[in-house]
């Protein structure tokens, strides 16, 4: 039987080539090694052999999870706490995935400063802040778990937190230690930390990658396929992470390609995103619970309208790993 060209051409072509989906996914901040996974899965090929056109929606002025929740991107990367206030407010959206398998950020002031050697020194001191309630609930438990009493002035300066803790203009700060740490490495500053787990803060996962109820409910083919590619791509970043730093460098427009490779780096020999035998992604589902009920408690979760919550005694509906089911 002979075959028309066109016919015959089509079905010579690989799947991928034959249909691909498109889908989208908004992005938490901008482009950075947090996003490793989705650009390896993209410059890769994953997603294309899994028969998707993922389009990296750039950080805008809405939070990913307002830009998913209004249904406006099919996937979106959220912070922790943003995914879990957004949820408890009523947001209609599921983790499918944990990037960081452990706490990344610390608490970091000058080694210079001799007046902190411990977390009550903090008591008194200038903290320069990002204006999230999440923030006073961390530092004030590491404080009151130090002994201390938890009073201490707060100047809201976003990113230029580090430039003022550099110069001396306040005490101590917050930090992503596999961004901002290195970064600080990098610029020779000398400074010192207190991790979070070490007092009195839950130690947390971070960087979930979620999607709607409906989504998840109306196409978990295209979820799988999507996060398989996606878990594909960060496990291939955390084995070869000098090479994943050249591709997101060559996808990305970074004033300081070093920072990308020494965050990198620190990922890898840090064991943040591949943790022992653990499959990369993984919810740990007693820390999931256990961070929540300790924002929950905190008073940082609200309901809609800014209204108070207590504490539902299970969120486990508020994740969901089913795609990783063989």
């Amino acid at each position: 039987m002979k075959l028309l060209p066109i016919l015959a051409t089509w079905l010579a072509l690989p799947i991928a080539a034959q249909a691909q989906e498109s889908v989208t996914i908004a992005l938490d901040w901008t482009l950075n090694t947090n996003h490793i996974g989705l650009v390896v899965a993209q410059e890769k090929g994953f997603y294309s052999d899994a028969g998707l056109e993922v389009e990296l929606l750039p950080y805008s002025d809405s939070a990913s999870t307002a830009v998913l929740a209004a249904g406006a991107a099919d996937y979106a990367y959220m912070t922790s706490l943003g995914f879990m206030s957004a949820k408890a407010a009523g947001a209609d959206i599921v983790a499918l995935w944990a990037t960081m398998q452990r706490e990344n950020g610390r608490l970091v002031f000058n080694a210079s400063n001799e007046a902190i050697t411990r977390p009550a020194d903090l008591e008194g001191k200038i903290y320069a802040g990002f204006g999230s309630a999440w923030e006073d609930a961390l530092i004030s438990t590491m404080i009151q778990a130090d002994g201390g009493t938890a009073e201490y002035d707060t100047v809201t300066m976003g990113t230029g937190a580090y430039e003022a803790l550099a110069s001396g203009a306040v005490d101590f700060t917050l930090e992503v230690a596999t961004w901002e740490g290195v970064n600080g490495e990098l610029l020779g500053r000398e400074q010192k930390h207190f991790t979070y787990a070490d007092y009195g803060v839950p130690d947390q996962q971070n960087g979930y990658i979620g999607t709607t109820s409906a989504n998840l409910t109306q196409d978990p083919q295209q979820v799988k396929a999507f996060m398989t590619a996606t878990q594909q791509g960060y496990q291939w970043a955390a084995e070869n992470p000098d090479q994943a730093a050249e591709l997101l460098i060559g996808a990305g427009e970074f004033q300081n390609p070093e920072l990308v490779r020494g965050s990198m780096a620190a990922l890898a020999e840090g064991d943040y995103i591949k943790a022992g035998p653990t499959p990369v992604g993984t919810i740990d589902k007693e820390r999931f619970a256990t961070m929540a009920r300790f924002l929950f408690d905190s008073g940082v979760l609200k309901g809609p309208g800014g209204a108070a919550l207590t504490w539902p005694g299970d969120v486990s509906g508020w994740f969901d790993q089913g795609w990783m089911a063989e």
